[in-house]
């Protein structure tokens, strides 16, 4: 195999060189384009007259040769909505368990109702994220091994023990439920096991409720990464809300119910000042465009609009409110993942004005 011979320098980038040292002698600093010799095997830059200038330089807004500095997340519909599903879902398990507890009989149909909205939601959550993986198989693959320092693989392993203890718990109810119209010894084992189960459930519903938002915060798009530390209280907070919101329009009216809803709604009102008082560059996307609106929108639904409803005793209309509410912070903080991602000036710490 014949060596590859070195390229000669040729006159007119040989002059080019010398104008720009040139240039560095005088003023210091030379904001234009370097030389690249024809034929190079590098991809040109592309570049941009800059505001101002006189010169043409290459702009940081284009990305690092026209590709983009961070890859957009890939995500499907179905993940916000999954997000929103296994929140509700793992908040009412919690619930169920917490109403079992301190409420005991008096309290059972919410327990009951509580336990199948826990199950009905673990078992759409699973097809949900299959959907988005696209094959059955590599939602099987991340089961294969235990990674504590993997949020994705914690997700993996946390969904698959709720789905299976929320259903669990939801059947052993039901079961114990005719049992006690025929054969009351069996309704008491039966109760046991639904109870372990449910305490289950509300040990990873907790979870489900949290580690989507460290799961968006371990990333290095900026608007989910500066907001690791708030996220996970935040999606917690908006799946408490769905949870209630849902036990509610379900005919529940417990008082305890409504003091849950005035808890998340106020909640979500911290998280939207914290947000909105927070002059960090990479927090624009929560506020400017099509992502900021429908953050904006998610947070006033979830927050103020539900608070003041169950104030006035609308229990109803601050449901459904927060169910949207809910919904859409899902749908805006993943939109704003993608108007992030596609901004390359936080990372590279550029002035974005």
């Amino acid at each position: 195999m014949t060596a590859r011979r070195p390229r000669q320098p040729d006159a007119t980038s040989e002059r080019r060189l010398d104008e720009l040292r040139e240039r560095a002698a005088e003023e210091g600093i030379v904001e234009a384009p370097g030389v690249r010799p024809a034929g190079a095997p590098m991809p040109a830059a592309p570049v941009v007259a800059p505001s101002g200038g006189d010169g043409i330089g290459a702009s940081a807004v284009n990305g690092y040769y026209g590709r983009p500095l961070l890859k957009e997340p890939t995500w499907t519909w179905e993940v916000p909505i999954y997000f929103f599903v296994g929140g509700a879902a793992g908040a009412a398990a919690v619930v169920g368990a917490a109403a079992r507890v301190i409420g005991g009989e008096e309290d059972a149909d919410l327990v009951r109702d509580a336990r199948w909205v826990a199950a009905l939601g673990g078992a759409l959550s699973a097809p949900l994220l299959i959907s988005d993986l696209g094959r059955p198989e590599r939602f099987l693959n991340m089961l294969r091994v235990w990674k504590p320092q993997s949020p994705m693989s914690v997700g993996a392993w946390t969904l698959t023990a709720f789905g299976s203890s929320a259903g669990a718990a939801a059947f052993a109810d039901l079961v114990a439920r005719r049992a006690a119209d025929g054969d009351s010894r069996l309704a008491v084992p039966v109760r046991i096991v639904g109870d372990a189960a449910g305490a289950l459930a509300a040990a990873t519903g907790l979870v489900m409720t949290t580690y989507t938002g460290v799961l968006v915060g371990a990333t290095a798009i900026p608007a989910w990464n500066r907001s690791v530390s708030v996220l996970p209280m935040h999606f917690a907070a908006s799946g408490l809300g769905a949870a209630v919101s849902l036990l509610e329009l379900l005919g529940h009216r417990h008082p305890a119910l409504n003091r849950l809803g005035i808890a998340a709604a106020l909640a979500e009102i911290a998280t939207g000042v914290v947000h909105e008082l927070d002059d960090d560059p990479a927090h624009a996307p929560l506020k400017e465009g099509s992502s900021g609106a429908l953050v904006r929108a998610g947070g006033v639904l979830s927050g103020p609009v539900p608070l003041l409803l169950r104030l006035f005793g609308a229990r109803k209309a601050a449901a459904v409110a927060a169910l949207a509410g809910s919904l859409l912070t899902r749908y805006g903080w993943v939109a704003a993942g993608h108007e992030s991602a596609r901004d390359p000036r936080v990372p590279l710490g550029l002035d974005p004005s």
